[in-house]
C-alpha cells in the first residue's frame, strides 16, 4: 500500500528535484505495411501510425494532470525502415519519401520525435540498407521530427567496418545539409553497437522485430532527485552512498511503472519496459555531472570520475530491477555534453576531454553523446571515433553509441546552439592524427572470443 509519506515524498521530488517521466514511447511494427508499390507503402505506414498513436499525446497529458507527474515527451518508434522499405525503395530518394511520411504522421498525432529511420547492419549491408543509410542526410534535412540510427556492430557479430567508414561520410554530409542550424541534423543521428530492441530514448529508438505489434515503453529520468538524495549524505562512506542511490532509483522507477501501466490500460496497448536512464536536461539541477560532483569530485573529468560513474550506473540498475520486473532499454546514466549544464561547465573549465568521455563510456549507459566538434574534422576521423566506441560496446557486451556533431563553419572555442532539450555545446577538440589507412581497410572486425556462447 502507498502511504501518505510516500505521496508527499513523490510530490517533493516532482516539485523541487526535477523528477519527470521523460517519455512515453509507443513502438509500432510496420512490417505488415511493406509493399512493392511505394505510394501504397507510404499510405499504409501513415494510416497505421495515426490509428495506433492518435490518443498518445492526450493520454500522456491526462495522466500528467491527474497524477501530478510531468510527462515531458510523447514519442513513437517504428520498425527499422530499411526492412519496411526494402521491396519498394530502389534509390535513396525513395527512402526519403518514407521519412517525409513518418514526419507527417508524427505531426498529425502531435509527438515531438519519431524514431526508427534505421538500419541494422552489424554483420553486413544489403543494397536497400545502404540506400537507406545514404538517404539519411537528405531525410534529416527535409523533416523536423525524424530520428535516425544505424547499428554497426554487436558482441555476437563483430563490427562492420564498411558501414563504419560509410557513416563517417554520412555524418559529415548530414552536417553540411543542416549547416544553417549549427549542423542540427547530426543531433538526430546516432550510430550504435549492441542496440536494444526496446529503447524508448531518441535518437536511437526503434521498434525491434522481436517486439509485439505495438507496445508502450516508458523512460523515466531523475538526476535532480539523485543529486538531492546524495546531498543529504555528504560525509558518508561508499556503502551508504550506494544504498542511497539504489533506494532513490527504486522510488523513481515505481513512478514510471505507475505511468506505464496507466498509459497501457487507457490506450489498450501492452506494457513493454521501463527504461530508468538518468537523462539530463539543460535545466539547472538536472545534471549527471552535478551528481558525480556531489560525490566529491571538484569537476567531472577529475581522477575518480570513471569510478564514480560506474558506481552510479550500477546502483541505478539495482534499484530499478527491484522496482519493476520489466526494466529494459538502456537503463543507467547518459552523459551527453550539450544537454547537461554541468558537463558543459566541465568542458569549458578544461576538466573534460573527448578521451576522458570515451573512458567514461566503458561504464555508463550509452556513449559519446551530443558532442560538438570542429566542422573541418575529416570523415575518416569521425569513422575512427565510431570504431573506437563500437569496440568498447562489442568487447564489454554493452550498448555504446556515437552522436557527434561536426559543426560546419565553427571551431574550438566557439559554441553550437541547438535549442530546446538539446541545449548548446562548446566545440571540443579532436585528435587529428590520421587514421584513414585503418578505417579504409574494409571488411569486418571479428567478434571477440567471449562471444562464442551457445
Amino acid at each position: 500500500m502507498i502511504n501518505m509519506f510516500e505521496v508527499n515524498e513523490t510530490n517533493k521530488m516532482v516539485e523541487q528535484e526535477n523528477l519527470d517521466v521523460r517519455t512515453i514511447t509507443v513502438g509500432i511494427n510496420l512490417l505488415d505495411c511493406a509493399d512493392s508499390n511505394l505510394d501504397e507503402l507510404n499510405r499504409k505506414v501513415y494510416e497505421k501510425i495515426v490509428r495506433i498513436a492518435k490518443d498518445l499525446v492526450k493520454t500522456g497529458n491526462d495522466i500528467s494532470r491527474e497524477f501530478g507527474i510531468p510527462v515531458v515527451n510523447k514519442r513513437i518508434s517504428v520498425t527499422p525502415i530499411a526492412l519496411v522499405g526494402q521491396s519498394a525503395c530502389k534509390t535513396p530518394q525513395d527512402f526519403v519519401t518514407i521519412a517525409k511520411t513518418l514526419d507527417r504522421a508524427a505531426k498529425e498525432v502531435g509527438v515531438n520525435f519519431i524514431g526508427g529511420y534505421s538500419a541494422i547492419v552489424s554483420k553486413g549491408m544489403t543494397p536497400y540498407e545502404e540506400n537507406l543509410i545514404r538517404s539519411i542526410p537528405e531525410a534529416l534535412a527535409s523533416t523536423e521530427r525524424i530520428c535516425s540510427s544505424v547499428n554497426v556492430g554487436s558482441t555476437k557479430t563483430g563490427i562492420n567496418m564498411d558501414a563504419v567508414r560509410l557513416l563517417g561520410d554520412i555524418v559529415k554530409e548530414t552536417a553540411e545539409y543542416t549547416k544553417e542550424d549549427d549542423s542540427l541534423g547530426c543531433a538526430k543521428l546516432v550510430v550504435l553497437c549492441n542496440a536494444p530492441d526496446d529503447n524508448p530514448f531518441m535518437a536511437g529508438a526503434f521498434h525491434g522485430v522481436s517486439e509485439a505489434d505495438s507496445i508502450i515503453n516508458v523512460g523515466v529520468s531523475g538526476p535532480g532527485v539523485v543529486k538531492y538524495a546524495l546531498s543529504q549524505v555528504k560525509n558518508a562512506n561508499f556503502e551508504v552512498l550506494c544504498e542511497t542511490i539504489k533506494k532513490t532509483a527504486f522510488k523513481i522507477t515505481r513512478v514510471g511503472q505507475l505511468v506505464a501501466q496507466e498509459a497501457s490500460k487507457r490506450m489498450g496497448i501492452p506494457f513493454g519496459i521501463i527504461d530508468l536512464s538518468l537523462a539530463p536536461t539543460p535545466a539547472v539541477g538536472d545534471s549527471i555531472a552535478e551528481i558525480l560532483e556531489e560525490m566529491g569530485l571538484e569537476r567531472v573529468g577529475a581522477p575518480g570520475t570513471t569510478a564514480a560513474l560506474a558506481m552510479l550506473n550500477d546502483q541505478v540498475k539495482k534499484g530499478g530491477v527491484m522496482a519493476s520486473s520489466y526494466v529494459g532499454g538502456l537503463s543507467g546514466a547518459f552523459i551527453p555534453v550539450s544537454e547537461d549544464q554541468g558537463m558543459i561547465d566541465a568542458v569549458n573549465a578544461g576538466a573534460l576531454t573527448i578521451e576522458k568521455l570515451e573512458a567514461m563510456t566503458c561504464v555508463c549507459s550509452v556513449g559519446l553523446d551530443m558532442i560538438a566538434i570542429p566542422g573541418d574534422t575529416k570523415p575518416e576521423t569521425i569513422s575512427g571515433i565510431i570504431a573506437d566506441e563500437s569496440a568498447i560496446g562489442m568487447v564489454n557486451q554493452k550498448t555504446t553509441a556515437v552522436r557527434i556533431i561536426p559543426v560546419i563553419g565553427k571551431t574550438v572555442g566557439e559554441v553550437a546552439h541547438f535549442g530546446g532539450l538539446l541545449g548548446y555545446a562548446p566545440i571540443m577538440p579532436v585528435n587529428n592524427f590520421d587514421c584513414s589507412v585503418f578505417v579504409n581497410r574494409g571488411g569486418r572486425i571479428p567478434a571477440p572470443i567471449h562471444s562464442f556462447k551457445n
